[in-house]
Order: structure tokens, then C-alpha cells, then sequence
């Protein structure tokens, strides 16, 4: 299945002056990724660049490599390169929670992230933290990736702005919890990858509005979702991504 067309945008919102969110891409690798990063200015957005890197260069060394090991994470029921993302997006935050370790919490650096991989007709994502992911078919709206996020914990969705403050995060803590799926694509389906900043404050029937219009180009569709979720209040970083095949 061929990508037929890709559009990213991210941008420091209508109130923050940095941007500590981020997209990247490997067309020829078929990785694509979003970040939304936390510790401030020079250091959350310094994290993201870092990881960036790291992943990208950390996955094409194993995914290239058919007779790789895995020296951190392997699981027979993953294909290659599920295996390979895992172990980029493990060694990644190890590097970075090694980082971490040695500063005061003040300066602390951790990143949520969505990272999407296309292998053998399928799309490998695996989650982080507050960032989500859709898969869209045929009108139809899934989500694949779910925000882990305190909002979970909260009898009401909109009693406090903690409720996108993620529980598990690059860089963080120990453990690194992490979601992972996999979607047999089919053409004409699309693949959105979004920040807080930009799902927070639209509903999953407005994301498919957009979704639906045919008259829109990805990038069309992103700059339409950025805008209602700032008329909305938004005070967040804004990332988004949508692949379509």
C-alpha cells in the first residue's frame, strides 16, 4: 500500500513562546513520528530534537539488518520492525532518563510521542504518554492509540487542566509504558497522529468531519483542526499528521 499524500504541521499555539512539540519523518523507511515534549525552554524542545535523531537512526540500523539482535526488547509475535521501533523508542529513553538522572528536577527533560511504521502492508504504531492516534476508513473513525494521560482518573473530563499531564513519558521513569498496534491498511485510509494541543478541545466527530471533506488536502484539514482547537482556548504546543494512502 502506497502513501499518497502526507501533511505535518506544529506550532508553539496562540500563547506559548516555545514550541516543545515536533514531527520527523523517513520517507524511504516509511517512519513517521510526533512529539510533544515537557522541561522548558532549552530543555523540553532540546529533548524532542535529541529523540528525533536517536529514533531514526536507532531503527533503520536494526530494521536494515535481517539478521539483527535485539538487545533490549524482543517479542516473537512483532514483526521486525515492531521489534526494532521498540528497541529504537526503549534505547531512547534510556539514554535520556540517564540524562535526566544526573540534573535537578527543574531541568528534567520527557517527551510523549506516537511513532507510526510501515511494514508488510501494515501500520506499526506504538504510543506514549499524552499523544494519540486515528485510523480512518471508509468514514469510519478508530482509535489505535490512546492518550495515557490523568484524565482517566477524573470523574469529570474538563475539571482540571492536569488531565492531559501524561503518566508514562520518554525519559521519566524506570519502566517505559507503552501502547502498541498494528492496522492492515486498505486504500483510502488515512492515519492522524495528534499532540494535546491539538485533540483537547475538538470531538472525535468533528475530527471526522474533516476527515470526510473531499475537497481538503491534508495540510487543509490540519490548519482547519489547529484553528478550532485554538478558538476553543487552547494554551498548548499543536502537532499533527495525517498520512494517507
Amino acid at each position: 500500500m502506497r502513501l499518497k499524500s502526507y501533511a505535518a504541521q506544529t506550532h508553539q499555539g496562540p500563547y506559548l513562546q516555545i514550541n516543545e512539540d515536533g514531527y520527523d519523518f523517513d520517507f524511504e523507511n516509511e517512519l513517521y513520528m510526533v512529539f510533544d515534549g515537557f522541561g522548558g525552554v532549552g530543555i523540553g524542545d532540546a529533548a524532542v530534537e535529541r529523540l528525533k535523531d536517536e529514533i531514526k537512526t536507532y531503527y533503520v540500523k536494526i530494521s536494515d539488518d535481517l539478521n539483527a539482535t535485539m538487545p533490549l526488547y524482543y517479542n516473537p509475535r512483532n514483526i521486525l520492525e515492531g521489534n526494532a521501533i521498540l528497541n529504537s523508542l526503549i534505547g531512547a529513553h534510556e539514554k535520556l532518563l540517564s540524562i535526566n538522572n544526573e540534573k535537578p528536577l527543574g531541568q528534567k527533560a520527557g517527551a510523549s510521542t506516537v511513532v507510526a511504521v510501515k511494514a508488510e502492508g501494515l501500520m506499526i504504531l506504538v504510543g506514549v504518554g499524552n499523544c494519540c492516534a486515528y485510523h480512518f476508513r471508509q468514514g469510519k473513525l478508530t482509535k489505535v492509540i490512546h492518550e495515557d494521560t490523568f484524565k482517566f482518573h477524573s470523574k469529570d473530563r474538563f475539571d482540571s487542566k492536569l488531565s492531559t499531564t501524561p503518566l508514562t513519558a520518554i525519559g521519566m521513569y524506570h519502566d517505559l509504558g507503552y501502547q502498541l498496534r498494528e492496522v492492515r491498511l486498505a486504500e483510502g485510509d488515512k492515519i492522524v497522529l495528534l499532540t494535546d494541543g491539538v485533540y483537547v478541545n475538538i470531538s472525535e466527530e468533528e475530527l471526522l468531519y474533516q476527515l470526510n471533506k473531499s475537497v481538503l488536502d491534508g495540510t487543509e484539514r490540519i490548519n482547519s483542526l489547529l484553528k478550532l482547537s485554538n478558538s476553543r482556548g487552547n494554551k498548548d504546543n499543536q502537532t499533527a499528521m495525517i498520512l494517507e494512502f
